[in-house]
C-alpha cells in the first residue's frame, strides 16, 4: 500500500512540476511571440484557466506528501519526504504572495481594459514564476530521491 501511495504521490507532484515549467519556458514563450493582443487574451485565458485548477493540484500534492510522511514515517527518505513537503508549502507561500495578485488582475484584462504597465506585470509574475518553477523541481527531485 505505501508503495503505491509513493507512485501515485510522485506521479501527481512530477506532472503538476511540468505543467508549471511548461508555462514558464513553453507556453508563455509561444504567447508573448504572438502578434497583436493574442498573447496578452492568451495570458487571460491561461490565467483563468490554470487558476482554478493549479491551488488544487497544490494542495493536493502537499496532502499526499504529508500523508506519505506519516504513513511511512519510520522508513527511509522520510526526513527527504518532509523537505519536499517544505518545499511544496514554500511553493503554495509564493504563489499567494507573490503570483496569486498579479494573476488575480491579469485574468480580467481585455485590450480595452489593461493598464499601461501591462507587461511589466507579467514580466514580475514571470521572474516569479521561475524562482516558484525552481523551488518545485528542487521539491520534485528531493521526494524522488527520498522514496528510491
Amino acid at each position: 500500500m505505501l508503495n503505491a501511495l509513493e507512485v501515485f504521490t510522485t506521479v501527481v507532484v512530477g506532472v503538476m512540476v511540468g505543467v508549471e515549467f511548461s508555462v514558464a519556458f513553453v507556453i508563455n514563450r509561444i504567447l508573448d511571440a504572438l502578434p497583436e493582443d493574442s498573447g496578452q487574451l492568451g495570458r487571460a485565458h491561461g490565467g483563468r484557466m490554470l487558476g482554478a485548477v493549479m491551488p488544487v493540484w497544490y494542495i493536493g500534492s502537499f496532502v499526499l506528501v504529508a500523508v506519505r510522511a506519516i504513513a511511512g514515517w519510520h522508513q527511509h527518505g522520510t526526513g527527504l519526504v518532509v523537505t519536499a513537503g517544505a518545499l511544496l508549502i514554500l511553493g503554495v507561500i509564493m504563489s499567494i504572495l507573490l503570483l496569486v495578485p498579479i494573476n488575480n488582475r491579469g485574468k480580467t484584462w481585455t485590450p480595452e481594459n489593461r493598464p499601461e504597465d501591462w507587461k511589466e506585470q507579467m514580466n514580475r509574475w514571470d521572474r516569479f514564476h521561475y524562482v516558484r518553477v525552481a523551488v518545485l523541481i528542487a521539491a520534485f527531485a528531493v521526494l524522488v530521491a527520498a522514496l528510491t
